[in-house]
């Protein structure tokens, strides 16, 4: 008891679950992916995987399509969703929680039955399924990502940086371009990190939304991996995580910025 007590005395040591259920479920899969997307079937090193990745033009244009539309999502989800996190943001009445709640509510709905509401929607406007209706369906989907970062940094904003533009003779335009919009910067940055990641790497959107007649680069991957394809599809994988990571840096220079001030 008294060894037990000592361990769990130690702040540290309330660590260790965590780090177990790192190791289980991010380290050892990552791992997996790297060893199997360098390996051939026999178990041997190989560059094969990534090789047929760039001999294959469709699997090359099929990754550049997919990050063409996880650029039009993101773009139409920043044009979208910062007005509508200004106007929650700049809202004090009693109404501002409702609204956000409405914002809300879709996340709390399975992704699929979401898609699939879309699909209905699409029928009972006898509007056709096709690119159209997959921007519209990954817009609908990720478009609350997109706001609440952007909600967060215009609520938090000190008022008095606006206070002071405006004294110093500033308009309405020019206090939203030289103060709201750089120093809302890393909310932007944050949103377009979870909307275009998860974008590039969707399957099921695109297979409901387009009656599988259109493929993204998260299709490519499954179809390999259900077809035991694992070699290849960890390759495919490994391709997706570079990324990803590119990605991940451009959002860590985005926080940097921020340290540094947010004003032009």
């Amino acid at each position: 008891m008294n060894r037990l007590s000592l361990f769990l005395s130690a702040r540290k040591n309330w660590v260790l679950p965590y780090v177990i259920f790192s190791l289980v479920f991010v380290v050892l899969p990552l791992l997996l992916i790297v060893v199997y997307a360098f390996t051939d079937d026999a178990g041997h090193l190989t560059l094969a995987n990534f090789g047929k990745f760039f001999d294959h033009p469709e699997a090359v244009n099929t990754f550049i399509y997919s990050i063409g539309i996880a650029i039009i999502t993101t773009i139409g989800c920043i044009v979208l969703g910062y007005p509508a996190a200004w106007i929650l943001s700049r809202s004090r009445s009693s109404y501002a929680q409702t609204l956000i709640l409405l914002f809300i509510l879709p996340m709390w709905v399975n992704v699929l039955i979401r898609t699939l509401a879309t699909v209905a929607l699409f029928d009972f406007c006898q509007l056709p399924l096709g690119e159209g209706a997959l921007i519209f369906g990954m817009i609908y989907n990720f478009i609350p990502f997109m706001i609440f970062p952007i909600y967060n940094t215009l609520q938090k904003m000190d008022r008095s940086y606006i206070e002071a533009a405006e004294d110093l003779g500033a308009n309405s335009v020019q206090v939203f371009w030289k103060v709201i919009l750089p120093l809302s910067m890393p909310g932007v940055v944050s949103g377009i990190m979870m909307v275009f990641m998860p974008t590039v790497s969707t399957f099921a959107i695109a297979e409901l939304l387009t009656m599988n007649n259109i493929k993204l680069f998260g299709t490519t991957m499954q179809e390999n991996i259900n077809n035991s394809m694992w070699n290849y599809g960890a390759a495919l994988s490994l391709i997706m995580l570079f990324l990803i990571a590119a990605t991940s840096l451009f959002g860590s220079d985005g926080k940097e910025s921020e340290k540094g001030g947010g004003l032009w």
